[in-house]
């Protein structure tokens, strides 16, 4: 059983308007010379591996098990989502459309930390309220030995438009 935000925006019409009623925004996303934010492969639409900035600002750095507790790994997954959701709204052009197919959730983490998949529940679930069908997906979460800027989470996603 998925357990959703206890601010429910369920009653919310579009996607949009249940972000903010959960008094949330999609950040801007910074260009990058090496890299874009998503690819177009067909019907598919690859994310890239977004980390938990907010602001411009990585929101903190080590590991999980070790440095950073689940509770702030979890925070820093539903920042890291958000970055992902704001790529493929530029991709899609409007929330409404996203329609997750796939979140693979990237943990750095200690070898005998074993709890990726609830650092990856939170942003699932922040994905099926906005979202509503749309934002249930395949789902796979990783545990690794280290990400870039000793960011904590890394999310990556597939997704369509709806």
């Amino acid at each position: 059983m998925i357990k959703i935000h206890e601010t429910s925006a369920a009653n919310v019409d579009s996607a949009s308007d249940r972000l903010q009623a959960l008094g949330l925004a999609l950040p801007e996303l910074r260009e990058n010379p090496y890299y874009v934010h998503h690819r177009t492969v067909g019907s598919s639409i690859y994310i890239s591996g977004q980390l938990p900035y907010r602001d411009g600002w990585l929101l903190g750095q080590g590991t999980v098990g070790r440095d950073i507790d689940l509770e702030t790994a979890r925070s820093f997954a539903h920042d890291a989502v958000l970055n992902c959701l704001a790529a493929a709204v530029q991709a899609v052009g409007d929330l409404d459309r996203v329609r997750i197919v796939q979140m693979l959730v990237f943990v750095a983490s200690t070898p005998d930390f074993g709890e990726q998949s609830q650092v990856a529940n939170a942003a699932s679930e922040l994905l099926i309220e906005v979202l509503g069908e749309n934002g249930r997906h395949a789902r796979t979460a990783i545990g690794v030995a280290g990400l870039p800027l000793n960011s904590p989470v890394e999310i990556q996603m597939v997704i369509t438009a709806a």
